[in-house]
């Protein structure tokens, strides 16, 4: 009865612990989206920012679900500024999902760096191709009608003047920006992940 005992609070003790890594490392991707920046090569209203980095190393430390909960958490928490009313954070989320979940997956079957580098790549072409769907049924659509649809194809085209609709702009622009997006959190997992896995393990109990 007391090894029964034991074993229960040793797995509620895990449960505790990786509700908490996720709950911090949603709380550092939120902060990490705040410091978002402009690229030259792309128009003003696009960003660069890191966000996923903290749910891609949670997905490889705890599992895809866990990467995909640090997605909601942080942009669950964005959304109290937002000020696109939530499509934003909404498309952010979604691809956050499309980016890490694979990567997450692939790595749990067989835990090397061949794997994870798999994985992350895996993942960092699922979310640019999906990035074209989203922003092409879900973002533009909303924006449109705060900003023309002609106004923000123009800034595309004053950076290539060669692009002609949205769907050249999203394949042109969006899709090997977020391609490149995901590749950047890649590198950087690759760099802390070995220095940060004690105390991630530490959290998996």
């Amino acid at each position: 009865m007391n090894q029964t005992l034991s074993t229960s609070v040793r797995r509620t003790d895990e449960k505790i612990r990786r509700m908490a890594v996720v709950a911090m490392m949603g709380a550092v991707s939120a902060v990490l989206m705040f410091f978002s920046f402009n690229v030259p090569f792309m128009p003003s209203f696009i960003k660069m920012d890191f966000s996923e980095l903290p749910a891609l190393l949670a997905a490889f430390s705890l599992g895809p679900l866990a990467g995909a909960l640090v997605c909601l958490i942080k942009n669950l928490i964005n959304l109290l500024f937002s000020t696109t009313g939530g499509v934003g954070e909404f498309s952010n989320l979604l691809l956050g999902i499309f980016f890490v979940v694979p990567a997450g997956w692939i790595y749990s079957h067989k835990k090397s760096k061949q794997t994870a580098l798999l994985g992350s790549l895996v993942g960092a072409v699922v979310m640019a191709g999906m990035s074209v769907l989203t922003n092409y049924y879900i973002v533009y659509p909303v924006y449109s009608n705060f900003m023309p649809m002609d106004s923000i194809i123009k800034a595309y085209q004053a950076i290539l003047p060669q692009v002609n609709g949205l769907l050249d702009c999203l394949l042109y622009f969006n899709m090997p920006f977020t391609f490149l997006k995901g590749l950047c959190s890649v590198i950087i997992a690759f760099l802390v992940y070995k220095p940060l896995s004690p105390i991630l393990r530490g959290f998996k109990g």
